[in-house]
């Protein structure tokens, strides 16, 4: 027993000794500069090769492939280095294939190839041997899957004299398989283990002495297994018929011997990787939350841990496509729309670009904030459907946008989830020119009233809201421009809605007769709250039949989104609807369900507005006669409001209010809001 143990050790001490003096030699070779390769896309796009190669058990096989791409390769950046990605890849594919095992033993091929990749970083080391690899194994898998099918792939595999019994090839394949996925694996936990960031956190020095070293050994053996792999394909071409099948054999032993190597240094470094993730994320985790209460002098520390932790570039500029830093948002109000890759709905994006950048207040402010778009992946990992969604919306935008959203610090991204309370539904985070949150979701704010709710904080969201009233412009404003330009001119507007199609025919009829009485006013039909294809269809309709419609189906989306965006608001700052007169007549509208319709008649900026429902609106445009008479010394809402709220109690009205002077009011009369009853006029000079 003694010996046995004896052994063991002197077998262990050997070991270390020879990974000792093999990090001293990989460390040597190891010489960073500032070029800065997207591992994770490349990874990404080699294990898409490696599954496209293995996605059948039988490379004959008759059944489609079907799988997606995550990445395109001319996609994937190489920043600041002096030759193209493609070109350092051909270079490492030369080293695998191009020389001969037999005049240099495999530690050495492998060590020249540590000498080329010298200026990379561990994880871009063994991605772009796994690339050079993949290159490879992808056109020889490629050939032997279109073999049976296509006359052309016959053709070259028979001058690259490959055997025609497949079969006998199952075993190296199988193993082929098996190792490249490990190495893949291997590699995401190095990327994964450099992707954290350690200078930001301050890690615990010890635990990186013990893992470091792992990593340099982990690349080694990734690296020396892709020389074997290639040359392994290399000699598939040009056996000779006798030699196959133990060629094979011996060949398949080799792959399962190195691909239980690396399995065994997997199951020991991906633990250690993650609970060294899990401790950094703590630390990042807490790091943010201090750097979040500390006053700063600019934004620039608390957008650097937020965006730049990776790339000194991490943001675009939609509109021009240029890369910028951080210090491009210097001294500016900072709106992070932070949200799924697909963004908002078509109508709601649409709308958010109206609100701000087309907005016109939008000139007094222009230049004093900026929107930065920051998809978050609803998947742990993001997906082929949401990256397309990003390509798409990221050249439509005219805002600034992260440019590589994938590569968000994890700790980062949980941050967001956990203390910013994002949880898919879109948010718009605001920070002001020191770093400070001063609103954890403005975009409600944005949609009610873009740019004029600059600099966007929760105090301006309250001094906006003090300043309002439940009159037409607040409804409807920025909906339409010829709307606004309506309600400016003080005219007289009748918004309605419901889906029952005969309602609005008859609806529309008794306004027409009212209109031909000479009693001006303009129709404007909305719907229902979530309009759909029935919305539609009665839209087509009108637009045939009556042909007074003003707002598409898409502005009629907005208008929905403006009242539930100001429920959300009011709400979110506590209000309720049995105090707040606001907020009661907007959820009034938002919850009807009233088949029968419902009509809100208003007038310019004046805060008398009327909401009329179901059977009511009937009962008094049928009373037309009686109150049409009122009309001359009253204006249109105040006669209307006669009927519908006739005087409580005869006689003068003992009332007191105090109108601030407008234009053409010296003539008008008003109604009472307590008693219904017609007040008489003085005027005060002050």
């Amino acid at each position: 027993m003694t010996s046995v143990q004896s052994g063991s050790f002197w077998q262990h001490f050997q070991s270390y000794l020879d990974d000792e003096i093999l990090i001293k030699k990989l460390l040597l070779s190891h010489d960073p500069d500032r070029r800065r390769l997207n591992s994770e896309m490349l990874l990404s796009a080699v294990e898409n090769i490696v599954f496209h190669a293995t996605a059948s058990e039988d490379l004959v096989s008759d059944k489609p492939v079907n799988a997606n791409f995550k990445s395109n390769i001319s996609n994937i950046e190489l920043i600041e280095s002096p030759e193209p990605l493609m070109h350092t890849i051909y270079k490492i594919a030369h080293e695998m294939l191009c020389k001969s095992p037999g005049k240099e033993d495999l530690h050495t091929r492998t060590m020249a190839s540590f000498d080329l990749l010298g200026s990379h970083r561990w994880g871009a080391k063994a991605a772009l041997a796994l690339a050079a690899f993949a290159i490879s194994y992808g056109e020889f898998s490629l050939l032997m899957q279109l073999r049976p099918h296509i006359p052309l792939a016959v053709s070259i595999a028979n001058f690259k004299q490959i055997s025609s019994n497949m079969s006998m090839l199952k075993p190296q394949v199988k193993a082929l398989r098996s190792l490249s996925k490990t190495m893949v694996d291997l590699t995401k936990c190095i990327i994964e283990f450099e992707a954290l960031p350690l200078v930001h956190v301050g890690p615990d020095m010890e635990d990186l002495a013990v893992i470091k070293p792992k990593i340099y050994v982990t690349a080694y053996w990734i690296i020396r297994s892709t020389l074997v792999c290639s040359f392994q394909i290399k000699s598939l071409m040009a056996m000779k018929p006798e030699q196959v099948y133990s060629n094979i054999t011996i060949a398949a032993w080799e792959l399962l011997s190195l691909d239980n190597r690396l399995s065994s240094i997997y199951s020991h470094l991906r633990p250690q990787v993650d609970a060294f993730r899990r401790q950094t994320e703590a630390k990042m985790h807490q790091k943010l939350l201090s750097l979040f209460k500390k006053s700063h002098i600019d934004n620039q520390d608390v957008l650097q841990m937020l965006f730049a932790l990776k790339d000194n570039l991490p943001l675009k500029d939609c509109s021009t496509q240029e890369k910028l830093g951080v210090s491009a948002l210097k001294s500016k109000v900072v709106l992070l729309l932070i949200s799924k890759p697909d963004l908002l709905p078509f109508e709601q994006l649409f709308f958010l670009v109206n609100q701000t950048y087309d907005h016109p207040h939008n000139d007094k402010t222009e230049g004093s904030y900026a929107i930065i778009w920051v998809p978050i992946s609803f998947y742990e990992a993001w997906i082929d459907t949401e990256q397309k969604w990003f390509d798409f919306i990221s050249n439509s935008m005219p805002c600034y946008l992260v440019r590589q959203p994938w590569s968000l610090n994890s700790a980062v991204v949980n941050f967001m989830k956990q203390e910013w309370n994002y949880g898919g539904e879109a948010i718009m985070v605001v920070l002001d020119s020191e770093g400070m949150i001063t609103n954890l979701n403005a975009l409600d704010m944005v949609f009610i009233w873009g740019s004029k709710a600059y600099p966007f904080s929760l105090s301006r969201e309250n001094e906006l809201w003090d300043g309002e009233k439940w009159k037409m412009q607040l409804i409807t404003n920025e909906i339409h421009p010829i709307l606004t330009q309506w309600v400016e001119e003080g005219r007289n507007i009748c918004i309605y809605g419901s889906e029952n199609l005969d309602w609005i025919r008859e609806f529309n009829a008794k306004m027409k007769d009212i209109k031909d009485a000479g009693m001006q006013h303009e129709m404007i039909y909305v719907g229902k709250n979530n309009p759909g294809e029935h919305t539609k269809e009665i839209l087509s309709i009108m637009n045939r039949e009556i042909q007074s419609n003003l707002l598409s189906f898409t502005k009629i989306q907005l208008f929905w989104l403006r009242l539930e965006s100001m429920r959300r608001s009011k709400s979110r700052l506590g209000n309720n609807a049995n105090t707040d007169n606001v907020l009661a007549q907007v959820s009034a509208l938002l919850d009807n369900n009233n088949d029968n319709g419902w009509a809100v008649y208003g007038k310019g900026l004046s805060t008398d507005i009327v909401r009329v429902e179901g059977d009511e609106i009937f009962r008094c445009l049928n009373l037309f006669r009686q109150w049409a008479e009122n009309v001359g010394r009253l204006e249109f809402i105040d006669a209307l409001r006669t009927v519908l709220e006739p005087p409580l109690v005869e006689g003068p009205c003992n009332h007191t209010q105090v109108v601030p002077y407008s234009e053409g009011l010296v003539q008008g009369n008003m109604v009472c809001q307590n008693c219904k009853r017609l007040m008489k006029k003085f005027t005060i000079y002050e």
